[in-house]
């Protein structure tokens, strides 16, 4: 890529991490997003939703630059960057988040770290690091030390570790590179080693961490890196210390340009956990997926009359929605949201999507410990619930603010928990439990489908009583609901795919709601479709698909939460978990198994 290219075409960012801390690094080396310590905290560097203004980022500008190379380093989440200047000298970046098995346990602690390298030539650079606190307003304080720096604000401290010269970082003074430099940005604590032998060794051992990580993963014949690259980033996605998983690791970039649509996604959705964990199954990523039903399960069976949708890294937190002023937004579009007000919304889905998790805790063999009967006895308060608001209206999976309904997705989501747990019952030798939650499982299917069939459309609508399209009902099949050969589903499938698809993209749906039409589409959507088009045997259309959502991944093979239908442009959060996880499931279900594509030739 030229120097004078197109840096933003998309959203052309990294993401590093270590299940504890995350960052975006852009195709120029940048690290414009780091949420410091945790993901939900305020960003020290805000650069990507500081529209024009020049703050909150850590650059290594290269004078005379001519040309930029990045990409990741193979099956992990480290980042090259190699920076060519007009004369043929060279800088390499190297950006990671440590992490690796130290005294018999991880360590990630909340660091990233930057290795600066001369390749070729006498380069001449400028460090650059302008940190922001309390989202995007100015640091209160810079002290310098002997190795390091320290910025305060916001009642936080940002300390970087350093062998560059401290007085060219902080006057930005131009200067040879002449021999590797570090940075290393984290908590206020000084390094027991040299910086360097540091560096080195943390990033060697992160290296390792992620190459034998991805040996350990199941994956299909067809497509593999896409798929290795889905699950680095959904891994990337888990806060270790207690197993939730984030929708995406930024907020407020708008599903559209211009448009309000936009939302803080940095937090767990329990509407995830059926699709995460199903993509977690696949790829055998078993830690992994019994820390995330730990963390659902764990706020799932607290004693509360309606279940929050939205929770924090750290359950329970506090998510009431704020907006900021000191930051722009994405490429200028504001608001920039702190918190999300889906935290106050009612949304039957979640019932069911929690049981559906945790039902992997009862036929899961490879797990230390399985589901018991005191785990189901839990589990049917969330069923006794599912069954009392089944047929209640709420604002749905796609959290209309101003508009309640019976939502079809809803409803077949409380089916999904009474059925699941008349499963989980048989499994466990409870058959009077199996047939009180089959019996509900059967009223509320068979009141589903009378309720949300339009005969006059010829499909299963988004809402009881209503003609209005909406995509998630694409999964009644993958729920077991209906057979895909059932004509009312093939129908649907047909009627979705005509009047929901734009330019090949499929929409979540085309009715006006709180904020006019949609203008782009919701990629797990298009997933939806092409696992949809599988099931009722149009495969060789489904892979079209399918090849076709994965050329338009970033140059790092990430995919944010939507795409505009005309453009191909990325918009939405990023990187969306939704989206990653959809990769993994649908490679998956369409690629030829190893046996035939390659055993048998």
């Amino acid at each position: 890529m030229s120097a004078t290219a197109e840096f933003s075409s998309g959203m052309d960012f990294a993401l590093i991490g270590n299940c504890q801390t995350a960052a975006l690094v852009d195709r120029r080396g940048r690290i414009v997003w780091w949420c410091f310590p945790r993901f939900d905290s305020d960003p020290v560097f805000s650069r990507l939703l500081a529209g024009d203004e020049e703050k909150g980022f850590c650059e290594v500008a290269l004078a005379d630059l001519a040309e930029v190379k990045t990409e990741y380093l193979r099956n992990t989440a480290v980042v090259e960057t190699t920076l060519i200047d007009s004369r043929g000298g060279q800088v390499r970046i190297t950006d990671f988040a440590p992490r690796f098995e130290l005294f018999g346990r991880a360590y990630h602690a909340p660091q990233i770290v930057r290795r600066i390298e001369r390749v070729a030539g006498l380069p001449r650079i400028t460090i650059r690091v302008r940190p922001t606190c309390n989202y995007g307003q100015r640091i209160d304080e810079v002290s310098v030390g002997s190795h390091h720096m320290r910025y305060i604000g916001g009642g936080a401290v940002l300390r970087l570790t350093t062998d560059a010269p401290l007085s060219y970082i902080a006057s930005e003074t131009s200067f040879p590179l002449q021999e590797s430099l570090n940075l290393v940005f984290g908590q206020d604590d000084p390094l027991r080693e040299g910086v360097d032998e540091t560096c080195r060794r943390f990033l060697e051992r992160t290296c390792d961490h992620w190459r034998e990580w991805v040996r350990g993963l199941g994956v299909p014949f067809e497509w593999q890196s896409a798929v290795v690259r889905a699950a680095i980033t959904l891994k990337l996605c888990a806060y270790e210390d207690t197993g939730g998983i984030v929708a995406a690791h930024t907020t407020s970039i708008p599903e559209a340009p211009g448009t309000a649509r936009n939302w803080d996604y940095r937090y767990c959705w329990l509407r995830d956990a059926f699709f995460v964990v199903q993509a977690l199954n696949r790829l055998g990523a078993t830690h992994m997926m019994e820390s995330y039903i730990h963390y659902f399960t764990t706020i799932a069976t607290r004693d509360t009359t309606v279940l929050q949708p939205v929770h924090g890294v750290v359950p329970f937190t506090d998510l009431s929605e704020t907006t900021t002023p000191a930051l722009k937004g994405y490429r200028g579009n504001g608001p920039v949201r702190v918190g999300n007000q889906a935290v106050e919304q009612v949304q039957h889905d979640v019932y069911g999507s929690v049981v559906l998790g945790a039902t992997q805790m009862f036929v899961d063999e490879r797990l230390p410990r399985m589901g018991d009967a005191s785990l189901f006895a839990e589990l049917e308060t969330l069923g006794d619930k599912a069954w009392k608001f089944a047929f209640e209206p709420d604002a749905g999976i796609w959290e209309y603010r101003h508009r309640a309904r019976v939502h079809t997705y809803s409803v077949a989501l409380c089916w999904a928990a009474c059925d699941r747990l008349a499963s989980i019952a048989r499994r466990l030798g409870i058959g009077d439990r199996e047939m009180f939650w089959a019996a509900r499982a059967g009223a509320i299917r068979e009141r589903l489908l009378t309720g949300a069939w339009d005969e006059k459309r010829k499909a299963l609508t988004g809402a009881m009583g209503s003609p209005d399209l909406d995509a998630s009902v694409l999964l009644l099949a993958e729920l077991g609901l209906l057979p895909a050969e059932d004509p009312r589903f093939r129908s649907t499938c047909q009627v979705i795919g005509r009047e929901l698809k734009q330019n090949g993209r499929i929409m979540r749906y085309m009715a006006v709601d709180d904020f006019g039409a949609p203008e782009t589409a919701f990629l797990a959507c298009n997933f939806w479709y092409i696992d949809a088009l599988a099931q009722i045997g149009r495969r060789d259309e489904a892979r079209e698909i399918f090849e076709g959502v994965l050329v338009r991944r970033n140059h790092f093979g990430l995919l944010s939460e939507d795409i505009h239908p005309e453009t191909g442009e990325l918009w939405g959060n990023f990187p969306q978990a939704y989206s990653m996880a959809g990769i993994i499931n649908t490679a998956m279900r369409l690629s030829s198994s190893w046996e035939d594509a390659w055993l048998r030739g």
